[in-house]
């Protein structure tokens, strides 16, 4: 019996913590687009949206939704995909802590923050 209370501690500590996440992530509606440079930075100060797809190679959601994101940013200069193992940076400076997580950017302001996989007519209107 002990066993199972450990067991369903640790399960317990694993969901609070992604609440956790989830609200930290969620809080950053409404704010300011962080400072970047390059690319990114031209998209969010010359067009009114931006969509930063934060994806990592290891990570099994991803896989799926990954060629969808480089489809539509083949087709759109504002859709950014973003290797969080090649740029650390970048999704600090967003505030990532889980992959994949979909940000929107409109008009300089962070619209909607999405964690985990999204259908493709998700994603298209998004950049619409």
């Amino acid at each position: 019996m002990f066993y199972v209370y450990i067991f369903a501690g640790i399960i317990g500590f694993f969901i609070i913590l992604k609440q956790i996440m989830l609200f930290k992530l969620k809080k950053m509606k409404g704010k300011a687009a962080p400072r970047l440079t390059g690319k990114p930075q031209k998209a969010i100060e010359n067009q009114k949206s931006a969509l930063f797809y934060f994806y990592s190679p290891s990570c099994g959601a991803c896989r799926s939704m990954t060629p969808v994101i480089s489809q539509l940013a083949n087709q759109n200069d504002n859709v950014f995909k973003v290797d969080i193992t090649e740029d650390y940076d970048l999704a600090r400076k967003f505030g990532v802590m889980a992959t994949p997580t979909t940000i929107l950017i409109k008009d300089k302001i962070i619209k909607d923050v999405i964690i985990g996989p999204q259908s493709t007519q998700k994603l298209k209107k998004m950049i619409e």
